[in-house]
């Protein structure tokens, strides 16, 4: 199982909304990114630049290799009015490198 990091960025003002949506997300999303091997997912928010920072644990594809699967393309389009996106709708993303790890 690997770690996966990457940045995004939150329109100004639309915090609350980001967290709503994804109380509420979508069960078969989840079923989605569960059955490709992804878990412990987390997605923080740095609320003076409007990053979000997420990391997720991986045995197979990372949420980001799924673009091409209905429900996520479904899911862009639901955030893209909050978030900056690329012209698919995907939200632009930047990987980022691992430096340090402690157990």
């Amino acid at each position: 199982m690997s770690k996966l990091a990457f940045k995004m960025k939150l329109k100004p003002g639309f915090k609350d909304e980001y967290k709503k949506r994804h109380d509420e997300i979508w069960p078969e999303l989840k079923e989605l990114l569960k059955q490709n091997g992804i878990s412990d997912y987390t997605i923080f928010l740095d609320e003076e630049t409007n990053i979000l920072f997420a990391v997720q644990q991986q045995s197979g594809a990372s949420s980001q290799d799924l673009g091409s699967t209905e429900i996520v393309q479904k899911w862009w389009a639901y955030m893209a009015d909050i978030m900056e996106t690329n012209p698919d709708n995907s939200p632009v993303s930047t990987s980022l490198v691992e430096v340090f790890h402690m157990d």
